[in-house]
């Protein structure tokens, strides 16, 4: 689950729903700006698909009672996340093998500087995983695949920048991981970070567009209150809570 806490409410975004805007970044991906090309479909698939793991977990979210809100993403027990993470990349495996190279790629180097145990296991069991991938599709990890993986990660942060930012934030307000641009590098920016901005509340403008034209998505997410939480617990509250939709373009 993302969550992005306002006075009264939290905001809760599904993981799988996060990654379908994500998935419509990847598809209006500039063709001259995508090297491997032969392999969109793959990757757009990769990208569609990078966060299925969480599915099952996010229709019933947990409470954090140190932090006093939701469990995210960022703060899930590590343990079960991990299990999810492996189910998922098992998942996309079976769907496309380069897709599920990617997602491997992509979630193990979250864990590339672990240090439990549990962490380093599952960073050294993608790691062996990958080998095979690599030589099961006759593959080197060059440079066209360091891109794809990178796409990936752009995509998923250019989404999460809609879901962890309200509409309209001011940039020096912005959550901390964009402040300084997104971290990844690509060649038709002079390999120098991409920056957003909101515009206004609907409209958010990158200081380079890898896209084709225009992109216009919808984001649901559902505004759980706190007072709802308090009384029935997080799990009813969510489930009991409208789903809405934020509409945003990306210029």
């Amino acid at each position: 689950m993302i969550i992005n806490e306002r006075e009264k409410d939290f905001i809760m975004v599904a993981q799988h729903d996060h990654a379908r805007i994500s998935m419509q970044a990847a598809v209006n991906w500039r063709d001259d700006y995508f090297e491997g090309l032969d392999r969109k479909e793959s990757v757009v698939l990769a990208v569609r698909e990078h966060d299925r793991c969480w599915i099952e977990a996010d229709k019933d979210p947990l409470w954090n009672e140190q932090t006093q809100q939701p469990y995210s993403f960022m703060d899930y027990p590590g343990s079960p996340k991990l299990a999810f993470y492996k189910r998922g990349i098992d998942e996309v495996l079976q769907m496309d093998p380069y897709a599920g190279l990617l997602c491997s790629l992509h979630y193990a180097s979250f864990l590339e500087d672990a240090t439990s145990t549990i962490g380093k296991n599952f960073w050294n069991e993608e790691k062996q995983r990958q080998q095979l991938l690599l030589k099961e599709l006759q593959i080197i990890h060059d440079k066209v695949l360091s891109f794809h993986l990178n796409l990936l990660k752009f995509c998923d942060n250019l989404s999460l920048y809609i879901c962890l930012n309200e509409p309209g934030t001011p940039k020096d307000k912005e959550h901390y991981f964009y402040r300084n641009g997104f971290p990844q590098r690509f060649f038709f920016a002079g390999e120098k970070p991409i920056h957003a901005k909101w515009l206004d509340n609907e409209t958010v403008t990158l200081s380079i567009s890898p896209f084709k034209k225009p992109l216009k998505v919808m984001l649901p997410f559902k505004a759980v209150k706190k007072e709802a939480i308090n009384r029935s617990g997080l799990s009813a509250a969510y489930n009991a809570s409208a789903l809405l939709l934020r509409e945003v373009s990306f210029v």
